[in-house]
């Protein structure tokens, strides 16, 4: 029996990684987008620590030249201002969702006058 390359199961998963991606998302509920940004906004902040590690990449005694230490420290810089992009616009849309369900304050009528603003 043959091995299947290592790439190709890796991109097969990612395939299938997408699908359900898409089907768990689009299948809950407006009630419950707003605890579900919040994990997702702490999932990114694991991946800004992840990103900052590969970032920070030295490449000693792994034998690779400085080429592959740069790309693992521009991919590495990528991943942080993504996920920071991310974590930003996710607490933005938990905040105007939450604002929704505030009640509005009305006026406080004027005492002498007994109405509103003149």
């Amino acid at each position: 029996m043959e091995m299947v390359d290592p790439t190709v199961f890796r991109l097969a998963i990612f395939v299938l990684a997408i699908f359900v991606g898409y089907y768990v998302v689009w299948s809950v509920t407006p009630a419950l987008h707003t605890p579900l940004m919040a994990v997702t906004n702490a999932i990114s902040s694991v991946i800004v620590v992840g990103a900052l590690l590969a970032a920070a990449a030295h490449g000693h005694g792994l034998g690779q030249g400085g080429a592959a230490v740069w790309v693992s420290k521009g991919c590495g810089a990528a991943a942080v201002g993504l996920a920071c992009v991310n974590i930003f616009g996710g607490f933005l849309v938990t905040q105007r969702m939450l604002a929704m369900y505030k009640k509005k304050e009305r006026p406080a009528r004027d005492a002498k006058t007994g109405g509103g603003a003149a």
